[in-house]
Protein backbone atom coordinates (compact mmCIF):
# COMPACT_ATOMS: atom_id res chain seq x y z
CA UNK A 1 0.00 0.00 0.00
CA UNK A 2 1.62 3.18 -0.89
CA UNK A 3 1.73 5.89 1.58
CA UNK A 4 0.08 9.11 1.55
CA UNK A 5 2.80 10.78 3.79
CA UNK A 6 6.67 9.61 3.99
CA UNK A 7 9.01 11.71 6.28
CA UNK A 8 12.22 10.10 5.27
CA UNK A 9 14.98 10.44 7.82
CA UNK A 10 13.79 14.03 8.87
CA UNK A 11 15.81 16.07 11.24
CA UNK A 12 14.57 19.47 12.52
CA UNK A 13 15.23 22.00 14.78
CA UNK A 14 15.32 25.96 15.98
CA UNK A 15 19.00 26.84 15.71
CA UNK A 16 21.20 24.60 16.59
CA UNK A 17 19.21 21.89 19.28
CA UNK A 18 17.31 19.88 17.05
CA UNK A 19 13.69 19.29 18.28
CA UNK A 20 13.43 16.10 15.94
CA UNK A 21 16.30 14.09 14.83
CA UNK A 22 16.00 11.24 12.22
CA UNK A 23 12.32 10.61 11.53
CA UNK A 24 10.76 7.73 9.43
CA UNK A 25 7.34 8.13 9.22
CA UNK A 26 4.98 6.34 6.72
CA UNK A 27 0.66 6.96 6.94
CA UNK A 28 -1.33 5.05 4.82
CA UNK A 29 -4.63 6.00 3.23
CA UNK A 30 -7.61 5.36 5.80
CA UNK A 31 -5.23 5.01 8.57
CA UNK A 32 -6.79 6.64 12.05
CA UNK A 33 -3.37 7.65 14.19
CA UNK A 34 -2.18 9.56 17.25
CA UNK A 35 1.25 10.36 17.94
CA UNK A 36 2.22 10.85 22.54
CA UNK A 37 5.16 11.97 23.88
CA UNK A 38 5.88 14.65 26.28
CA UNK A 39 5.69 18.40 26.34
CA UNK A 40 8.63 19.37 24.32
CA UNK A 41 8.34 15.78 22.33
CA UNK A 42 8.17 17.46 19.00
CA UNK A 43 4.32 16.97 18.13
CA UNK A 44 3.61 20.06 16.88
CA UNK A 45 6.72 20.42 15.21
CA UNK A 46 6.11 17.53 13.17
CA UNK A 47 2.67 18.14 12.41
CA UNK A 48 3.87 21.67 10.93
CA UNK A 49 6.87 19.62 8.85
CA UNK A 50 3.70 17.58 7.69
CA UNK A 51 1.68 20.46 6.50
CA UNK A 52 4.56 22.48 4.93
CA UNK A 53 4.81 25.48 7.62
CA UNK A 54 7.93 24.35 8.80
CA UNK A 55 10.47 22.78 6.40
CA UNK A 56 13.39 20.29 7.88
CA UNK A 57 16.66 20.89 8.55
CA UNK A 58 17.49 18.05 6.34
CA UNK A 59 15.56 14.47 5.23
CA UNK A 60 12.76 14.85 2.81
CA UNK A 61 8.71 15.48 3.59
CA UNK A 62 6.45 13.69 1.13
CA UNK A 63 2.76 14.01 0.57
CA UNK A 64 1.38 12.12 -2.30
CA UNK A 65 -3.16 12.49 -2.56
CA UNK A 66 -5.33 10.52 -4.93
CA UNK A 67 -5.34 13.51 -7.79
CA UNK A 68 -1.52 14.23 -7.29
CA UNK A 69 -1.12 16.99 -4.36
CA UNK A 70 -2.71 15.92 -0.93
CA UNK A 71 -5.27 18.21 0.54
CA UNK A 72 -5.00 18.62 4.32
CA UNK A 73 -7.76 19.59 6.88
CA UNK A 74 -5.59 21.49 9.64
CA UNK A 75 -7.51 21.46 13.20
CA UNK A 76 -5.04 23.71 15.81
CA UNK A 77 -5.06 23.53 19.52
CA UNK A 78 -7.92 25.44 20.91
CA UNK A 79 -5.85 27.36 23.03
CA UNK A 80 -3.92 28.69 20.08
CA UNK A 81 -6.74 30.57 18.54
CA UNK A 82 -7.55 34.35 18.88
CA UNK A 83 -11.02 34.22 20.36
CA UNK A 84 -11.80 37.97 20.24
CA UNK A 85 -10.84 38.33 16.71
CA UNK A 86 -14.53 39.50 15.23
CA UNK A 87 -16.02 36.36 13.46
CA UNK A 88 -19.20 34.31 13.56
CA UNK A 89 -18.94 30.37 13.52
CA UNK A 90 -20.35 30.69 9.69
CA UNK A 91 -17.34 32.99 8.98
CA UNK A 92 -14.53 31.09 10.31
CA UNK A 93 -15.79 27.80 8.72
CA UNK A 94 -15.46 29.78 5.19
CA UNK A 95 -11.99 30.29 6.04
CA UNK A 96 -11.72 26.63 5.21
CA UNK A 97 -12.83 27.33 1.41
CA UNK A 98 -10.58 30.17 0.91
CA UNK A 99 -8.36 28.37 -1.07
CA UNK A 100 -10.90 26.72 -3.33
CA UNK A 101 -12.22 30.46 -4.17
CA UNK A 102 -11.30 31.46 -8.04
CA UNK A 103 -11.09 35.03 -9.14
CA UNK A 104 -14.30 35.84 -6.84
CA UNK A 105 -12.94 36.17 -3.12
CA UNK A 106 -16.69 36.19 -1.60
CA UNK A 107 -18.44 32.41 -1.06
CA UNK A 108 -20.61 31.12 -4.23
CA UNK A 109 -24.51 29.87 -3.46
CA UNK A 110 -22.68 26.10 -3.80
CA UNK A 111 -20.10 27.18 -0.81
CA UNK A 112 -23.02 28.15 1.17
CA UNK A 113 -24.58 25.26 1.17
CA UNK A 114 -21.20 22.76 1.85
CA UNK A 115 -20.77 24.92 4.67
CA UNK A 116 -24.61 24.26 5.55
CA UNK A 117 -24.55 20.75 5.25
CA UNK A 118 -20.86 20.43 7.41
CA UNK A 119 -22.60 22.50 10.24
CA UNK A 120 -25.61 19.98 10.10
CA UNK A 121 -23.26 17.47 10.20
CA UNK A 122 -21.51 18.54 13.04
CA UNK A 123 -24.66 19.56 14.51
CA UNK A 124 -24.16 23.35 15.01
CA UNK A 125 -26.36 24.63 12.05
CA UNK A 126 -28.19 26.70 14.83
CA UNK A 127 -24.77 28.62 15.58
CA UNK A 128 -23.56 30.19 12.08
CA UNK A 129 -24.48 33.64 13.19
CA UNK A 130 -22.79 33.55 16.67
CA UNK A 131 -19.44 34.60 17.27
CA UNK A 132 -16.51 32.40 18.52
CA UNK A 133 -16.04 33.51 21.70
CA UNK A 134 -18.94 33.22 22.61
CA UNK A 135 -19.15 29.43 22.08
CA UNK A 136 -18.41 26.53 24.89
CA UNK A 137 -15.26 24.56 24.35
CA UNK A 138 -16.72 21.56 22.30
CA UNK A 139 -18.71 23.92 20.70
CA UNK A 140 -15.68 25.69 19.54
CA UNK A 141 -13.73 22.68 18.69
CA UNK A 142 -16.57 21.94 16.10
CA UNK A 143 -16.29 25.39 14.25
CA UNK A 144 -12.56 24.31 13.91
CA UNK A 145 -13.24 20.54 12.60
CA UNK A 146 -15.76 22.35 10.45
CA UNK A 147 -13.67 24.80 9.10
CA UNK A 148 -11.29 21.54 8.05
CA UNK A 149 -13.76 19.57 6.39
CA UNK A 150 -15.53 21.97 4.21
CA UNK A 151 -12.16 22.16 2.15
CA UNK A 152 -13.21 17.91 1.68
CA UNK A 153 -9.63 16.99 2.63
CA UNK A 154 -7.51 13.74 2.12
CA UNK A 155 -6.42 14.09 5.92
CA UNK A 156 -7.34 16.12 8.91
CA UNK A 157 -4.43 16.68 11.04
CA UNK A 158 -5.83 17.74 14.44
CA UNK A 159 -3.14 19.53 17.60
CA UNK A 160 -4.78 18.05 21.10
CA UNK A 161 -8.11 18.10 19.86
CA UNK A 162 -9.20 16.76 22.98
CA UNK A 163 -7.54 19.40 25.29
CA UNK A 164 -9.27 22.12 27.20
CA UNK A 165 -12.82 20.37 27.48
CA UNK A 166 -14.55 18.48 29.28
CA UNK A 167 -14.41 13.96 29.11
CA UNK A 168 -18.06 13.65 27.58
CA UNK A 169 -16.90 16.37 25.22
CA UNK A 170 -13.71 14.77 24.09
CA UNK A 171 -15.43 11.12 23.70
CA UNK A 172 -17.79 12.94 21.44
CA UNK A 173 -14.98 14.43 19.55
CA UNK A 174 -13.36 10.79 18.97
CA UNK A 175 -16.33 9.28 18.14
CA UNK A 176 -16.76 12.00 15.17
CA UNK A 177 -13.27 11.55 13.97
CA UNK A 178 -13.76 7.63 14.02
CA UNK A 179 -17.08 8.08 11.90
CA UNK A 180 -15.23 10.60 9.30
CA UNK A 181 -12.20 7.81 9.17
CA UNK A 182 -14.55 5.33 8.32
CA UNK A 183 -16.01 7.33 5.97
CA UNK A 184 -12.50 7.30 4.24
CA UNK A 185 -10.63 10.55 5.64
CA UNK A 186 -6.90 9.77 6.92
CA UNK A 187 -6.59 11.17 10.50
CA UNK A 188 -3.27 12.36 11.89
CA UNK A 189 -3.81 13.80 15.85
CA UNK A 190 -1.98 14.35 19.02
CA UNK A 191 -2.57 14.00 22.12
CA UNK A 192 -1.28 13.90 26.15
CA UNK A 193 -4.37 11.38 27.04
CA UNK A 194 -2.67 8.09 26.92
CA UNK A 195 -5.99 6.03 28.28
CA UNK A 196 -8.13 7.62 25.61
CA UNK A 197 -5.95 6.92 22.82
CA UNK A 198 -5.96 3.40 24.14
CA UNK A 199 -9.11 2.98 23.80
CA UNK A 200 -9.92 4.92 20.80
CA UNK A 201 -6.93 5.23 18.34
CA UNK A 202 -5.90 2.25 16.54
CA UNK A 203 -2.39 3.33 15.84
CA UNK A 204 -0.22 4.49 18.20
CA UNK A 205 3.45 6.74 17.34
CA UNK A 206 5.51 6.86 20.85
CA UNK A 207 7.65 9.89 19.96
CA UNK A 208 10.34 12.00 22.06
CA UNK A 209 12.55 13.99 19.69
CA UNK A 210 12.97 10.49 18.11
CA UNK A 211 9.96 7.80 17.00
CA UNK A 212 10.65 5.40 20.04
CA UNK A 213 7.52 3.02 18.91
CA UNK A 214 4.78 2.29 16.55
CA UNK A 215 2.35 0.43 16.53
CA UNK A 216 -0.96 -0.76 17.86
CA UNK A 217 -1.80 0.49 21.31
CA UNK A 218 -1.01 -3.33 22.71
CA UNK A 219 2.20 -3.54 21.30
CA UNK A 220 3.51 -0.01 22.50
CA UNK A 221 1.72 0.58 25.61
CA UNK A 222 4.33 -1.21 27.49
CA UNK A 223 6.16 -0.15 30.75
CA UNK A 224 9.48 -0.36 28.62
CA UNK A 225 8.45 1.60 25.61
CA UNK A 226 6.39 4.14 27.88
CA UNK A 227 9.47 4.63 29.95
CA UNK A 228 11.81 5.65 27.43
CA UNK A 229 9.34 8.18 25.64
CA UNK A 230 8.15 9.47 28.96
CA UNK A 231 11.73 9.15 30.86
CA UNK A 232 9.23 8.07 33.67
CA UNK A 233 8.40 5.01 35.12
CA UNK A 234 4.84 4.11 33.86
CA UNK A 235 2.09 1.41 35.18
CA UNK A 236 0.19 -0.68 32.18
CA UNK A 237 -2.88 -2.33 33.65
CA UNK A 238 -4.99 -4.83 31.16
CA UNK A 239 -8.71 -5.34 32.83
CA UNK A 240 -11.95 -6.19 31.27
CA UNK A 241 -10.37 -6.15 27.71
CA UNK A 242 -8.78 -2.57 28.64
CA UNK A 243 -5.85 -1.19 28.86
CA UNK A 244 -5.39 1.63 31.55
CA UNK A 245 -1.84 3.48 31.73
CA UNK A 246 -0.27 5.85 34.52
CA UNK A 247 2.76 6.80 36.35
CA UNK A 248 4.14 5.28 39.15
CA UNK A 249 2.88 6.74 42.40
CA UNK A 250 5.71 8.13 44.16
CA UNK A 251 6.74 6.50 47.46
CA UNK A 252 5.78 9.24 49.73
CA UNK A 253 1.69 9.84 50.50
CA UNK A 254 -0.03 13.03 51.11
CA UNK A 255 0.29 12.23 54.78
CA UNK A 256 4.09 12.84 54.11
CA UNK A 257 3.61 16.30 52.78
CA UNK A 258 0.58 17.66 55.27
CA UNK A 259 2.04 19.79 57.99
CA UNK A 260 1.66 17.69 61.22
CA UNK A 261 -0.67 19.59 63.73
CA UNK A 262 0.72 18.66 66.88
CA UNK A 263 4.60 19.19 65.72
CA UNK A 264 3.49 22.54 64.68
CA UNK A 265 1.59 22.99 67.91
CA UNK A 266 3.25 25.18 70.80
CA UNK A 267 2.06 25.92 74.01
CA UNK A 268 2.58 29.59 75.35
Amino acid sequence: MQAIIELNNVTFGYGEQPVLENIDLHLHAGQFAAMVGPSGAGKTSLLKLILGTLQPTSGRVLLQGKHGKLRIGYVPQLEDVDWNFPVTVEQAVFMGRIRQFNLWPWPTASDKAAMHEVLERLEIADLAQKHIRNLSGGQQQRVFLARALISQPDILVLDEPTTGVDLRTAENVLHLLADFNHQGITILMTTHDLNMAAAHIPWIICLNRQIIAQGTPEAVFTPEILNQTYRADMLVIHQDGMLFVQQKPHLHTYHDILPNPVLGHSES
